[in-house]
């Protein structure tokens, strides 16, 4: 039986995989969930669980590695960018394993939003105007405010003027301004899988955002988007998934976000026939993969759930 561990367990993406590899491989693997705390319900997820601290914390990747060694995991799946910056660099040296992540250029560019914006600049690729926040204030309003290097949604703020401005450059001295891209419904977050033989499947999703979450998508096809997304894989050599978000404006579509690891829609896009989860593990094991034609104008929503544990 082959064991996996599924980091941050007690988060929606990490309980979306282990959801998916249940329904689609049954028994055939062990499920081992890893967590800084136990207050949630990653637990019911999983066949074992461990407790590990936080991505910065100096003992994170020894105590993750003992994880591994206690429950004999074969596959680790990092599900966070704090958690892949820090592996990045440790798991070439831990290859008793294996790590499915999308490449060690796709991390390092994913996790900092200034090296995304410089890196698909110099790749040829359109980009919202980026500056980091020491290099003064932003050349226009309104525009966006985020950390260089956090995940999701947090930590992104809009500054509709200079006032706005001066007071977040205080209270967020390494984060980096960002054009806003209008208008607020075309956004668009994409799937990327690029396959060992270098095929590229995209999933381009028109989405609308409930609590920071996609809640509803619509399946599209844009050539634009699809070219974007195609040439972001390459330049970036990704090996398995990452996801591309966009939006589109009167001048055509601009990336203003990479997340170098599966995004909370797994579950959503993987009951529409977009696996990549099963993806990667199947070219983990060596095994062809096959992409779908997934019709334009398919709709998914997000769903709620809830357990009692005791």
């Amino acid at each position: 039986m082959t064991t996996i561990l599924i980091t941050g367990i007690g988060g929606d993406i990490a309980q979306c995989v282990a959801t998916i590899i249940r329904e689609s491989a049954g028994t055939r693997y062990k499920l081992v969930g890893s967590d800084t705390h136990d207050r949630h319900g990653g637990k019911l997820y999983v066949d074992a669980f461990g407790l590990v601290p936080r991505a910065a914390d100096a003992a994170y990747v020894e105590s993750l590695m003992s994880l591994v060694d206690a429950e004999s995991v074969d596959i680790v799946i990092p599900m966070s960018e704090p958690e892949l910056a820090v592996l990045c660099d440790v798991m070439s040296s831990h290859s008793s394993v294996h790590w499915i992540t999308p490449g060690p250029e796709a991390i390092k560019v994913g996790v900092d939003k200034l090296m995304t914006a410089r890196a698909l600049a110099d790749a040829g690729i359109m980009m919202p105007w980026t500056q980091p926040v020491s290099a003064g204030l932003p050349p226009a309003y309104p525009c966006i405010l985020k950390e260089r290097r956090s995940s999701g949604s947090r930590a992104v703020f809009k500054a509709g003027n200079r006032e706005e401005a001066e007071y977040l450059s205080a209270r967020h001295p390494d984060a980096v301004y960002q054009e806003y891209l209008h208008p607020d419904d075309g956004e668009v977050t994409c799937a990327v899988y690029r396959a060992r033989d270098d095929r590229v499947a995209v999933l381009q999703l028109l989405r609308r955002l409930v609590g920071g979450f996609t809640g509803w998508a619509q399946v599209i096809e844009d050539p634009a988007i699809q070219e974007i997304c195609v040439r972001t894989a390459n330049a970036l050599n990704l090996r398995g998934s990452m996801n591309i978000q966009l939006r589109i404006t009167v001048s055509g579509p601009r990336v203003f976000e990479i997340n170098p690891r599966f995004s909370s829609t797994v579950l959503m896009r993987h009951r529409i026939g977009f696996s990549d989860v099963i993806w990667c593990l199947r070219e983990t094991a060596g095994l062809p993969v096959e992409f779908p034609s997934i019709p334009t104008g398919t709709t998914i929503v997000r769903t709620q759930g809830a357990a009692v544990i005791n």
